[in-house]
């Protein structure tokens, strides 16, 4: 007998006659009826869109986050922001800008190339250039007055200040004539913390006669003391990383090990993770470490232009409700009226 036939013969008999089934209204299902998504009516408001969405996967989790985000902020907890360039460069800029006139995020942190695409915006009103194109002949990243001006800006940082708040500070003094689009602008009207986190040479500016690499390490580890005390007040509060899959993560990982080493609470944390790949870092660094052992890591997958406006607009319906079951109504948190070094408001 051979082997392949001995196989055979220890084989079970398979007798379907003995398969056990149940009813089915006695069977957990994930998807219920009710759940399922509403056709759009010509003419709903915004807040019968969100509900109309599906009660299921990232839907679900797009409302759960904008609640936890209104009830953290009802609450007085921090809420940040870490970002890439590429929020900026696919035109967020004025979506951030409100939440920072809103009231509704208490720091902002971001890359080298922040800079670059926010103040090219700003002083010229465009930005992204065609690296293919400029790469070949060595023209790339060769624009001069982004360069003098961002380094000029770390060169006067004065001493112990950021370069968020340095850059923040020299463009607002500019009076750049499309600064009202500007993330750094608006921290520096409204008050709000903004740090900048550099990795060398990963940024155009640096290939220039005028970067000064003491000034630019100087002002940047500034800038993660700053988000070291910031992480200290995290405690029950929100943390969202928008478009950034290296050092943002990276960064606050650290931040928030300092803080509770230096022995800070940064427990019951959100952390929200909104990018069109998924990404090692910001799993493991946002979405999972920094939350354990009570909090909640979110990750939702989508184009920022799409994803982020949306969340933001769920966000701010969610804050409209809460606020009108309480009884303060559309009471805003707007800082719109806080005084400003810049002339505007």
């Amino acid at each position: 007998m051979t082997a392949k036939r001995r196989r055979a013969k220890t084989l079970p008999d398979i007798d379907l006659s003995r398969v056990r089934t149940f009813p089915l209204s006695r069977r957990p299902s994930l998807v219920q009826v009710d759940g399922l998504a509403r056709p759009y009516r010509v003419g709903q408001s915004l807040r019968s869109f969100l509900d109309s969405l599906p009660s299921f996967l990232a839907a679900a989790d797009l409302r759960t986050i904008a609640r936890e985000l209104a009830r953290r902020h009802h609450a007085g907890k921090c809420i940040l922001l870490g970002m890439g360039a590429h929020p900026i460069k696919v035109g967020l800029g004025p979506v951030i800008v409100d939440l920072m006139r809103r009231g509704l995020i208490d720091g902002l942190a971001v890359n080298g190339a922040a800079m670059v695409h926010d103040f090219e915006l700003a002083f010229a009103g465009r930005t992204s250039e065609d690296v293919a194109a400029h790469l070949l002949d060595g023209r790339f990243g060769m624009a001069r007055e982004t360069a003098e001006f961002l380094n000029r800006a770390a060169a006067q940082a004065a001493a112990g200040e950021g370069l968020g708040s340095a850059l923040a500070r020299a463009m607002a003094s500019a009076k750049l004539p499309y600064r009202e689009n500007s993330i750094f602008v608006a921290a520096h009207r409204y008050e709000i913390p903004i740090t900048v986190h550099v990795a060398i040479g990963t940024d155009i500016v640096h290939m220039h006669p005028s970067a000064d690499g003491a000034a630019i390490g100087r002002a940047s580890l500034a800038d993660f003391h700053t988000l070291v005390r910031l992480a200290a007040s995290l405690e029950g509060g929100a943390f969202l990383l928008l478009g950034s899959a290296v050092i943002l993560p990276e960064v606050f990982v650290k931040a928030v090990s300092l803080a509770r080493n230096l022995g800070y609470r940064t427990r019951k944390l959100l952390t929200v993770n909104l990018d069109f790949l998924r990404h090692y870092r910001p799993q493991m660094n946002v979405l999972q470490r920094p939350t354990q052992p009570d909090g909640r890591g979110y990750h939702i997958t989508g184009h920022h232009e799409i994803l982020f406006p949306l969340l933001c607009a769920a966000w701010i319906e969610a804050l409209r409700e809460l606020r009108k079951s309480d009884g303060r109504g559309e009471r805003s948190q707007s800082r719109v009226g806080r005084s400003t070094t810049d002339g505007s408001r």
